[in-house]
């Protein structure tokens, strides 16, 4: 294994802070993601923090502020699992550079996008028992922060809305896969939050807050934001542009791979689709000829309401050059845009353009 336990063909894209991927080929045929294979986002260094020294504060527009150790939670609260999935805003970023530049950005593959099984107390109990006040309108969340030289790293925030923070699926989880959540992924005790962008799931967590506001961290006041076409973002005031919170509809093709040598014949084509808060994904559609004429790929088994499906197809595919195309449908009716040019942004987010990948056949 390497770094931070992860397999040793991550795609690592930064050392420090560490971002990395795994090669799109290791997501197949994994409804769960192994724990080295998770892809890894941080915009600092890693906390190593004691799971006995750990506390969490919640406080705010709150009748009862608490702290709480970790046992004190796992022992007040019911464990609850959740099956979910989550992305990186910028989950396929690399492909937007095609149409423009996209500097200062990590250029993130298919594959910054992972799901697991995650154990902990539900965020509504927890503020329940705190007296949510009824002006509070937004959960705020900020990280833990221990290393001698944090200080060079922003402290990691952001915030949700109340109605969904009172949601039975958002965690205070200190699990995953089974496994005591490691610290390369927010241990001891991170926020999940289904159907919402990673960066809302605070890892790492010290602070919970309720407010009349959202967060005012740089990470939600003037990051993961989604700035028009048009924008000059040395220029782009906080606050400016769309702040990103529920997940798009996205879907994108894990085997084969772009660029891959293949044998003309029947050709196992296979990835993930997976759509953002309350609405399931309801088809996938697979072309080799540009999209002029479609075949419905087929779903895994496993249907969890906060997770991607899986899908497969089988494909004939002569000698020489092909190109095949994979776009989602949501239970909406809401499909993939056809090219990256209609959601080309400056900070290259929420690329959730037609999955295309160009093979070779001999």
């Amino acid at each position: 294994m390497g770094k931070w336990g992860k397999r040793d063909d991550m795609i690592v894209h930064q050392e420090s802070p560490y971002n990395a991927e795994p090669a799109p080929a290791a997501l197949d045929r994994h409804p769960l993601t192994p724990l080295g294979t998770f892809f890894g986002r941080n915009h600092g260094m890693i906390q190593h923090i004691d799971p006995d020294a750990w506390r969490l504060r919640v406080d705010g527009l709150v009748d009862r502020p608490r702290t709480f150790s970790l046992a004190e939670l796992q022992r007040r609260y019911e464990h609850r699992g959740v099956v979910a999935t989550l992305q990186c805003a910028g989950n396929r970023r690399a492909e937007l550079t095609a149409v423009r530049p996209i500097p200062g950005q990590v250029l993130w593959g298919p594959a910054a996008i992972s799901t697991a099984r995650w154990v902990g107390a539900p965020l509504a109990d927890v503020l329940a028992d705190a007296g949510l006040l009824p002006q509070a309108e937004h959960i705020a969340f900020v990280e833990a922060h221990t290393q001698p030289k944090a200080g060079e790293w922003p402290v990691f925030g952001g915030s949700i809305p109340v109605g969904k923070a009172t949601a039975g699926e958002v965690l205070l989880a200190w699990e995953m896969n089974g496994a005591p959540l490691p610290a390369v992924h927010g241990g001891p005790v991170r926020v999940i939050v289904p159907g919402y962008i990673g960066a809302r799931s605070v890892k790492w967590l010290q602070r919970v807050t309720a407010q009349e506001q959202p967060s005012d961290n740089h990470f939600q006041a003037a990051d993961y934001r989604m700035l028009p076409p048009d924008a000059d973002r040395a220029e782009a005031e906080e606050g400016h542009g769309l702040s990103l919170g529920v997940a798009a509809l996205n879907a994108a093709i894990l085997t084969p791979t772009d660029g891959q040598a293949l044998l003309a014949g029947p050709v196992r084509v296979s990835g993930y689709a997976v759509a953002g808060e309350g609405r399931g994904v309801a088809r996938v559609d697979v072309s080799v000829d540009r999209g002029r004429h479609w075949r419905q790929a087929e779903f895994g088994e496993t249907d969890d309401p906060w997770a991607w499906r899986l899908w497969q197809i089988s494909l004939e595919l002569p000698p020489g050059p092909a190109q095949i195309v994979a776009r989602a449908w949501d239970t909406s009716a809401t499909v993939q845009p056809e090219r990256a040019e209609n959601v080309w942004n400056p900070l290259g987010y929420m690329n959730t353009a037609w999955s295309r990948v160009r093979v070779t056949c001999a």
